[in-house]
C-alpha cells in the first residue's frame, strides 16, 4: 500500500505541476426552503487531506520562481499538490548556474522522494545526481536528459517533461497575421536556443498557414 501511494503521488505531483493550476472551486446552488423562510446557501466544506508520507521538491534555473514563466508555473503547480496530497514540500531558487548541483544535493540531504529540476540548463547536473541517487526520482523540465544524443535518457530515474509548444505559438503566429493592418508581423527569440527558437518556428507556420487559407502575403520578421 506504501508504494502504492507513492507511485500514485509522483504520478499527481508530476500532473499538477505540468498544469501550473488546480481546478476552479464549486459551489453548490441554495437549497430550496419552506414557504415564508428566507433561503439557505449550503457552503462548501474542505478538510485538509491525510498527511503522506512523501516529499516533492524543485530546484528553479537561474531565472527563479517569480519569472512568470515555466519556473513560477513549476513552482506553483508542485507546492499546490504536495498540499492537495498532504505531502512534504520544499525547493531551491537558483541564482546562477554553479547552484544547479549544490541546490540538487540540498534536496537529496532534504530527503526528498521526487526532486523537479526546472529548465535544460540543469540537465547535465541533473543527469549527475540522479545516477549518483538511483532511489530518487527526478523530473526535469524541457528537456530530454539525453547528453550524449543516443536517443535514451541518460538516467533511468529521471522523467523528461517536453513541450511541443510550436503548436502554441502556430496559433499566436496565425492570429497575429489576421489582426496585422499592414501586412506584416514580428517575432524575436531572446536567445538561439532550440527551445527558443522552437516558438519562432511555431509562429511563422502559423503566418504561413493563415495565407494559405486566405489567398493573403503577410511577411513575418525577426
Amino acid at each position: 500500500m506504501k508504494n502504492i501511494l507513492r507511485t500514485a503521488a509522483v504520478a499527481a505531483i508530476a500532473a499538477l505541476a505540468l498544469a501550473g493550476c488546480g481546478a476552479a472551486p464549486t459551489t453548490n446552488s441554495p437549497t430550496t426552503a419552506p414557504t415564508g423562510a428566507a433561503p439557505t446557501t449550503t457552503e462548501p466544506t474542505s478538510a485538509a487531506p491525510p498527511s503522506i508520507d512523501f516529499k516533492a521538491c524543485i530546484v528553479s534555473d537561474a531565472g527563479g520562481f517569480d519569472d512568470k514563466s515555466f519556473n513560477q508555473l513549476s513552482f506553483e503547480g508542485v507546492k499546490q499538490a504536495t498540499a492537495d496530497l498532504g505531502a512534504q514540500f520544499a525547493s531551491a531558487q537558483s541564482n546562477a548556474a554553479t547552484d544547479y548541483a549544490p541546490n540538487l544535493e540540498a534536496m537529496v540531504q532534504a530527503n526528498c522522494n521526487l526532486i523537479f529540476a526546472v529548465g535544460f540548463n540543469l540537465s547535465a547536473d541533473t543527469v549527475t545526481a540522479a545516477l549518483a541517487n538511483p532511489d530518487i526520482h527526478y523530473a526535469l523540465i524541457d528537456d530530454a536528459a539525453d547528453n550524449n544524443y543516443d536517443g535514451q535518457t541518460d538516467a533511468p530515474n529521471i522523467k523528461p517533461i517536453l513541450y511541443d509548444t510550436a503548436q502554441a505559438a502556430f496559433l499566436a503566429g496565425y492570429l497575429a497575421a489576421g489582426y496585422s493592418k499592414v501586412g506584416k508581423v514580428g517575432t524575436f527569440g531572446g536567445m538561439q536556443y532550440p527551445t527558443v527558437t522552437i516558438f519562432m518556428d511555431g509562429f511563422l507556420q502559423g503566418v504561413n498557414y493563415y495565407n494559405q487559407q486566405k489567398g493573403t502575403s503577410v511577411q513575418v520578421v525577426g
